[in-house]
Order: C-alpha cells, then structure tokens, then sequence
C-alpha cells in the first residue's frame, strides 16, 4: 500500500496491473480491503486497477471537518493528477456510486467509461431500504465493532450465501476488521450521502454507463438501478448489495470496459 497527498489529506491507495487506468471506490464505511479478489484478479489483468481508502476510511486521514460528495469527488480527481492519470474508467459502489457520479459531472472529460453499482441518485427519489436496515445504518456509531460487522454482514449478503459459504463470510468478517473506520468519521461519511442529489443533474452525464445492480439486494433496492439508467442518456441497466461476490458480474464488467 502507498500513500499520497491530495488536497487536505493523505490517500492510501493501491495500483494493481497495467493498461488504461481504471478506478475504483468502496462504499459507506469501507475500506479498500472490501474489495473481492476475483474482481481486482480479473480487472488487473488488462487495466491498471487504482483502489484507495476514502477520506475518513482505512488509512485515509479523517479530518476533523464536514465531508460532502462533492469532496469525495475532488478527492479521487487530486489522485488521479497524483498519479498522473488524466483519464480513466471509473467504477463506484454503493455510496461510491454517488461520488462516481458526482465525478462524472464535475468532471466529464476525465471520464471513458462509468459503472455505477448497487447505488442511487440521492433521498429525494430513490427507492429507500427498509426501516429495520436503515436503523442498522442510523445506529452503526453507538455499537460495537464485532456488532458493526455482524450488521455489515447481514446487510450486503443475502441469507443464503451467508449460509452457503461460510469460509468467505470468516475472511470478509476479517478483511472488514482490518482498518475500520471510527464512529466519527462513519457519522460525517453518513451525513455527506444524506445531503446530496443527482437526480435533476443525471442527464448532462456524457460517458458511456453501466449501472449493475443485486435483485436482493436490501440496501439500496434494485428500482433504483432502474431510475439512474433511464436519467443517464448513455446507460444500460443489468440487474444481495454484494453484486460481485454473489452474482459473477465481473465478466459483464469486463465485457462493457472492453466495448469500442
């Protein structure tokens, strides 16, 4: 792992392959560790595949100040120029999935291509999760850590793979407890998704987009894949939050990365 200056902070990242750069993001909370194997295996293999914590997560610093997406945004923008990347494919999970779009708008002409999974375009009209799972989200800060997991767990894995796969739930439970992020920077990590919207904005997205999203998934229900890529000129739409574990997405991936 490396660590680089990008405006305010320290990023932690790392760069796996070479080809043309792709560059991918972690969802609420998340650390780069997050990431399945087989994806970073398969898209190493023909692109430079750029991982890194985000501001309040991992070994990323986490300043003491308020975060919006927009700053996510700017964030992945100042590495990109640390790395001298000038443009790239870029893929977001999950509350990523907003940063990336936010990145695609404030940036259109360092974006090839955009894959937005398991994501929404903001509270105003998204589909939400059930109340029971945003209480888990809401509450995460008071709990412990060994609690947050077992939350974590159950919220981007369906029941039966939990079930059905043991040994990788035992080493994602310790992949997620590797870094953690602290209760503070979760809450201004929240509080930065819960106050912005895309949705008016989505149309003036020029890349070409792939919006994948779980048919199970629980955290952000599937209808929203639905409302991004019909807001989106250049999207096409293939339908567990945990998309590439559970559903072998990673060729669909690889094939829309490939497309001329």
């Amino acid at each position: 792992m490396n660590k680089v200056r990008c405006n305010d902070i320290e990023i932690c990242y790392e760069a796996q392959g070479k080809g043309f750069p792709l560059v991918m993001i972690m969802g609420l909370g998340a650390s780069m560790d997050w990431w399945d194997q087989k994806l970073i295996e398969g898209t190493s293999r023909n692109y430079q595949t750029v991982i890194f914590d985000n501001r309040g997560a991992g070994r990323t610093d986490a300043p003491s100040i308020d975060y919006s997406i927009k700053m996510f945004a700017d964030d992945r923008a100042e590495l990109m120029n640390q790395l001298m990347i000038t443009r790239a494919h870029i893929l977001g999970y999950s509350m990523d999935g907003m940063i990336a779009q936010e990145f695609a708008l404030s940036y259109p002409g360092r974006v090839e291509k955009l894959a937005l999974c398991s994501t929404n375009c903001g509270a105003s009209k998204s589909f939400l999760a059930a109340p029971e799972v945003q209480m888990k989200l809401f509450g995460a800060p008071t709990k412990t850590l060994e609690d947050r997991v077992k939350d974590v767990i159950s919220i981007i894995f369906t029941p039966d793979f939990i079930e059905s796969n043991p040994g990788y739930i035992k080493q994602m439970t310790e992949r997620i407890m590797k870094a953690p992020i602290t209760p503070e920077a979760y809450t201004r990590q929240f509080n930065a998704l819960r106050t912005w919207d895309s949705y008016s904005r989505l149309p003036e997205i020029t890349a070409r987009t792939l919006v994948m999203h779980g048919k199970k998934d629980i955290l952000i229900p599937p209808e929203n894949a639905e409302i991004v890529a019909d807001r989106i000129p250049k999207a096409k739409e293939k339908s567990g939050h945990a998309l590439f574990q559970e559903t072998g997405s990673v060729n669909t991936l690889l094939e829309f990365l490939a497309l001329s």
